[in-house]
């Protein structure tokens, strides 16, 4: 269970927010077959959901250190799936690529603000960044299953109705933003006052998170078509591919999160990636019904790092945690759909596995980029001066 009231509101809020996320990947298909997309622009959807999130989430990082803003959490939830909902209603491209990255951007304000949230209320915990990264995959892999039903009911003209999500996660930030309201008027909005930043140690893991973008995007993009083509299964195979790789990355962090309490956080996330560089050649070669074991191990490889390098970020740059969280998760969620469009026209003059092949050596460099890096220490003391009085749950201490 959730360590506290708060953790488990903002663990589901994150549920509805990252809905639209694995909505995209998953109206892709319906795209393709409804308006007779190529890979080229279907890529390009992922591109448009992807370019201003990825350029937004620093920003708004960055802002947020400055001063707290609580209410982007609602706000930037009702504008990510506003963005979703309305890109089935029109048929021109132009405007279902602007939709999209109206979405995009609700996401990219979102992340930073939740997550620094997430860090107060958590008390700096790895189990409490666990739990709300856990409450984004489980959004995750709720999308195929909400777009598949919607969208097969009555095709994407039925779009509108993939508001719903939005719509409770905002009202569930609402007793969150209650509770912490004191402590983060107390804290003035930026987090950890104490410590030095270590910037090096930063920019080396901001690679290593872009190349594990690029090889989870990609495959998030393209897994529906390459496993209807390794079973010669239908719409139904490729919806299904998808649940497995955001299942698997709910696994994946929850496994994570733990095993950083037996483990240094630096020894999980490299060992993670060797798993992942396996897996994902399984992805690009192993034929039939095997493939979907490998969809699975590739999503927990590439998961089992997602709440621990939001962490790492975070106390490698101690004095600016919301820049910390806004360029991780803006490079972990989004950046790679900027390689997408590459991946996709590629996929068009070859073929699919030829475009897929260059995605198993993403997660090796990870592990060259994360191999040496410093495990940082963060003392209670700091983590105390952080977290300020706890909002709900005074009896949890700092893990």
């Amino acid at each position: 269970m959730p360590p506290n009231k708060s953790i488990g509101l903002l663990s589901l809020g994150h549920a509805c927010v990252d809905v639209y996320q694995g909505a995209v990947a998953a109206l892709l298909p319906f795209f393709v077959v409804e308006r007779g997309y190529t890979y080229a622009e279907a890529s390009g959807i992922v591109l448009a959901a992807s370019l201003l999130s990825s350029l937004a989430q620093p920003l708004f990082g960055a802002l947020t250190d400055r001063r707290p803003i609580p209410w982007l959490l609602p706000v930037s939830t009702a504008l990510g799936g506003l963005g979703v909902a309305l890109s089935g209603v029109s048929s021109s491209y132009p405007l279902t690529l602007l939709f999209i990255a109206v979405s995009g951007v609700g996401i990219a304000a979102y992340h930073p603000e939740s997550a620094r949230v997430a860090r107060l209320a958590g008390r700096g915990s790895h189990r409490s960044m666990g739990w709300f990264s856990l409450g984004g995959n489980i959004g995750f892999a709720m999308a195929p299953l909400l777009v598949t039903v919607v969208i097969t009911a009555g095709g994407l003209r039925l779009s509108p109705l993939l508001i719903l999500p939005a719509l409770v996660g905002g009202a569930l930030t609402l007793p969150v933003l209650r509770r912490l309201e004191e402590s983060l008027a107390a804290d003035g909005g930026k987090g950890p006052g104490a410590g030095r930043d270590d910037w090096p140690s930063f920019v080396r893991l901001s690679a290593a998170v872009i190349c594990r973008s690029i090889a989870f995007v990609g495959l998030s993009t393209f897994v529906a078509f390459q496993v209807r083509e390794a079973t010669h299964g239908g719409t139904t195979a490729g919806t299904a591919a998808l649940l497995v790789l955001y299942l698997g990355g709910a696994v994946g962090t929850v496994v994570g999160s733990n095993l950083a309490h037996r483990w240094d956080r630096v020894t999980v996330v490299r060992t993670s990636y060797l798993i992942a560089v396996a897996a994902v050649a399984g992805v690009v070669f192993v034929p039939g019904p095997a493939i979907f074991l490998f969809v699975a191990l590739t999503s927990i490889g590439l998961y089992v790092p997602f709440s621990l390098q939001v962490t790492l970020a975070q106390d490698y740059l101690p004095t600016r945690v919301g820049t910390a969280s806004g360029i991780t998760l803006g490079l972990m969620v989004s950046v790679g759909g900027l390689t997408s469009p590459v991946i996709g026209v590629i996929a068009d003059a070859t073929s699919l596995r030829t475009a897929l092949t260059p995605l198993i050596l993403m997660p090796a460099l990870s592990w060259v980029l994360v191999r040496a890096l410093p495990e940082p220490a963060v003392s209670k003391p700091q983590l105390q001066e952080m977290a300020g009085p706890a909002a709900d749950s005074p009896q949890v201490a700092p893990e």
